[in-house]
């Protein structure tokens, strides 16, 4: 329903509540030394207002909490997955639906069947974990965002489009039969949650149909994006957002998803595809790793919570209020001086920690710097996408190099925070913009060899 007043208020209402553990700064000081200056150590007991991730994070409706009653713990074939499978048939429009216990397991199992060492996968922009499941089979993983996509001030309105030409190139200069799939991730993550265009998915699905390469969609943000379609692209606004999804996927041939973003469960995922050999290829790996097919690591009260979540999130009043939650902060954030990335994206405000903080070098990893000291500060946890977490290193000389950008992301977990929450934010980083010229980089002591930042340890320069 649509309202002549400018407030768009959340379409819910609070039944229950978790109390937040205050913390002062000499305790916040504390911890974050107790853990090596890795926010994702911290415990979450010691987080004021947790903005490290939207996965998983958010509040579930009571119409999920009544669904996971009706949960059929049978382990083969139980109700609950016949509900979770024509749910997902019925809105993507894939053959085949395999649940697996979240997205990165569905990754796994789709690039350990398609993929191997000589295999190479153009994506828009890979995300960490899609990223080091391409490579732990010894594949390269390819971005091929638009330039607009790696600038942080362009207005383009659709900053996650992959780009056409470079792909052409990429699959003659590789060939192929090289490549086993091409990716496109909607909403873009790490690109600052910013959508592709329908226009652009067709054009991408043209010219994978000359070389017979099919195309998958990540697909974790998917009802995100087809409602920026709907806002921004031409013939689009009087379309559902489930007719824009059933548009989107039909250009597919199979999709990864996290039911923990636009799924609006804690926990699952699912890979989907419409070729009956790879689906069984899949069951087959699914079942020695995640669980047996109807299952795929999950309860059945997991299946219903995400069955009900899928119907939940294509609501617009639901998504109208989502996108404006998330444009609040971004604005308020701008005003203040803090360079985001623009336009402020589906999910979360990603801060150019490069621009904010010039005298840091990028090795010295200002977003790192930027996402201690706001944790320190107001107790704000938030994460680093840029040399951290995408930074390379040559394993024969050792040396490291930077990421394209140095972004701290501020992931607003769905229907959490109240407006009161995100104005603590805005104050808390008014305070530290004024102190920005006094923060300081950091060194790794301590790392593993993939997804870095969820485990390393940090030293203060």
């Amino acid at each position: 329903m649509k309202s002549n007043f400018r407030t768009v208020i959340e379409p819910f209402v609070i039944k229950s509540v978790e109390p937040i553990q205050m913390t002062n700064r000499n305790e916040r000081k504390q911890i974050l030394k107790e853990n090596h200056y890795n926010l994702f150590k911290v415990p979450a007991k010691d987080v004021l207002i947790d903005l490290l991730t939207d996965s998983g994070t958010g509040a579930m409706s009571s119409a999920q909490w009544a669904g996971m009653m009706l949960g059929d713990e049978s382990y083969a074939g139980s109700n609950s997955f016949q509900k979770f499978e024509s749910t997902i048939q019925e809105i993507f429009g894939f053959k085949h639906v395999i649940p697996t216990h979240q997205g990165r397991a569905a990754e796994r199992i789709l690039f350990s069947v398609m993929c191997n060492n000589q295999s190479v996968v153009p994506n828009n922009t890979h995300f960490d974990t899609t990223r080091a499941n391409i490579e732990f089979q010894g594949s390269e993983a390819l971005d091929l965002v638009i330039d607009e996509g790696k600038d942080p001030n362009s207005l383009f309105p659709f900053k996650g489009n992959m780009d056409i030409q470079k792909l052409e190139r990429a699959i003659q200069k590789h060939g192929k039969e090289y490549i086993p799939l091409c990716m496109i991730t909607v909403t873009n993550n790490s690109g600052g949650g910013q959508p592709v265009s329908m226009e652009n998915i067709r054009a991408v699905k043209t010219v994978l149909k000359q070389y017979d390469i099919p195309l998958y969609f990540d697909a974790a943000r998917f009802a995100e994006n087809a409602f920026f379609i709907k806002m921004r692209e031409d013939g689009y606004a009087h379309k559902t957002v489930k007719e824009i999804v059933h548009e989107m996927m039909s250009y597919g041939d199979g999709c990864t998803m996290s039911a923990k973003k636009d799924g609006m469960a804690n926990i699952g995922g699912f890979l989907c595809t419409n070729d009956d050999q790879l689906a069984q290829m899949e069951k087959d790996l699914l079942i020695l790793t995640e669980g047996f097919p109807t299952y795929g690591g999950l309860a059945g009260r997991d299946l219903e919570a995400i069955s009900v979540g899928l119907q939940e999130v294509l609501d617009e009043n639901y998504l109208a209020y989502r996108i404006a939650e998330t444009q609040y902060l971004g604005e308020h954030l701008t005003g203040i001086g803090y360079p985001i990335v623009q336009p402020p994206g589906g999910h979360a405000i990603y801060v150019d920690a490069k621009a904010l903080l010039p005298h840091i070098p990028p090795l010295q990893y200002p977003g790192q710097a930027l996402s201690a000291a706001l944790y320190l500060e107001g107790g704000i946890r938030t994460v680093e996408i840029g040399s951290v977490m995408f930074g390379k290193v040559d394993e024969s000389t050792g040396e490291e190099y930077p990421a394209n950008m140095e972004l701290v992301r501020l992931a607003l977990p769905r229907r959490t925070h109240t407006q009161s929450h995100i104005d603590y934010v805005i104050e808390v980083m008014k305070e530290l913009f004024n102190e920005k010229d006094k923060l300081t980089g950091y060194k790794i002591v301590k790392q593993p060899k993939y997804l870095r930042h969820f485990t390393a340890e940090f030293e203060s320069i």
